[in-house]
């Protein structure tokens, strides 16, 4: 039995067209409706006053003491149900971070305060990005700051110019 070559190849996938300029923007602008990222929250929490948004670590309590961003609310997700009404104004919006890219805790803490009526983005990067860019975060030993990865944030500039 021969096994022949096949006579076509399929496309890359980057090969697919783009989408129409107005079909991008709308995507974009939901997109950035959603999400927001370390950078944008450290400056609007260093600017002082009100940020017009309150941060929740929806991670476990073992993992908020490793680390959190200074002035967030610990609510893990599995007790949001129960606790929201109690710790989060539901006229505040809502900012929802887990541990990092890889982890779907703040999307999943998302979901659950949106399904109770919160205005609420995700922290794309969460809270490794955080450290990463080398903002300060509160631990069980107080406050600490780590230096900037130059991979994840600029080391020479106040901000990456986006």
């Amino acid at each position: 039995m021969t096994v022949t070559a096949p006579t076509e190849t399929a496309a890359p996938a980057e090969a697919a067209a783009p989408a129409t300029a107005s079909e991008a923007a709308a995507y974009f602008r939901a997109k950035l409706a959603f999400h927001t990222d370390p950078a944008d929250v450290g400056a609007a929490l260093a600017a002082g006053g009100d940020p017009g948004f309150v941060v929740v670590d929806s991670r476990s309590t073992a993992a908020w003491e490793q680390g959190h961003v200074p002035g967030a609310v610990h609510l893990p997700t599995a007790l949001i149900p129960a606790q929201a009404a109690r710790l989060l104004d539901p006229a505040v919006p809502v900012v929802t971070y887990c541990w990092g890219p890889g982890c779907d805790g703040a999307a999943r803490a998302a979901l659950a305060l949106a399904e109770l009526g919160y205005r609420v983005k995700e922290m794309v990067g969460g809270f490794e990005y955080w450290v990463r860019e080398g903002l300060a975060h509160e631990t069980w030993r107080g406050v600490e700051r780590e230096p900037a990865d130059r991979l994840t944030a600029p080391v020479d500039a106040a901000d990456c110019g986006c």
